[in-house]
């Protein structure tokens, strides 16, 4: 089965092409990019789109306008290959690339999102239980370094490729195949122009 993964909901978007559990090709730019780079990636293994058997889309939580780039991306590429769709969670797929470190996306606003529990939160960084020894990755992780660092955590180098919620993850934890309007994102919080409307 040929799939295809993006994730959109954070700075860094990131791309796969996952043929059975063999990665054929991965990107990452910005999400503005996403359908460039799925082009690419059928260029550069040789396909065309309707070799595509399946979609599987990050459902952030994250950026609220690239999380919608995202779905509407998915939605519109099931409807005209006829494909299925699986929603991953992007703090789930930063987890698995990482083998298990704490997922912390920056959610902007002076706050961050990550699983409590296992359970995906929206908190301010000062609220974080970071655990002294413990693995902290994503864009949060490295904008409050220096809080969870001061608390024995770790964070690895800005630069390190466990901080991308990276495509192949999302293959890796795919589960439920469907039509891609029952796939929901994960906001966690309302948008900025609602809540300057109930202001």
């Amino acid at each position: 089965m040929l799939t295809l993964a993006f994730d959109t909901a954070t700075d860094v978007a990131a791309s796969a092409l996952v043929r059975a559990s063999e990665v054929l090709g991965e990107r990452a730019s910005r999400a503005v990019r996403i359908l460039e780079d799925v082009d690419a990636l059928l260029g550069d293994a040789g396909l065309g789109a309707e070799s595509i058997d399946a979609i599987v889309v990050g459902t952030g939580p994250g950026s609220y306008t690239g999380l919608r780039m995202g779905l509407i991306t998915a939605r519109t590429l099931s409807l005209s290959l006829d494909v299925p769709v699986a929603g991953v969670s992007t703090l789930d797929a930063l987890a698995e690339g990482s083998g298990g470190a704490v997922p912390v996306i920056d959610a902007r606003r002076g706050e961050i999102f990550t699983l409590v529990d296992g359970e995906p939160r929206c908190l301010a960084p000062d609220a974080l239980d970071v655990r002294a020894g413990t693995t902290y990755v994503g864009d949060g992780a490295v904008r409050y370094r220096s809080m969870i660092e001061a608390a024995a955590g770790v964070v690895p180098e800005d630069r390190d490729r466990v901080h991308v919620p990276w495509a192949r993850n999302h293959v890796l934890l795919a589960e439920d195949f469907g039509p891609a309007e029952a796939v929901e994102p994960l906001y966690l919080r309302a948008p900025d122009a609602e809540r300057r409307l109930r202001a």
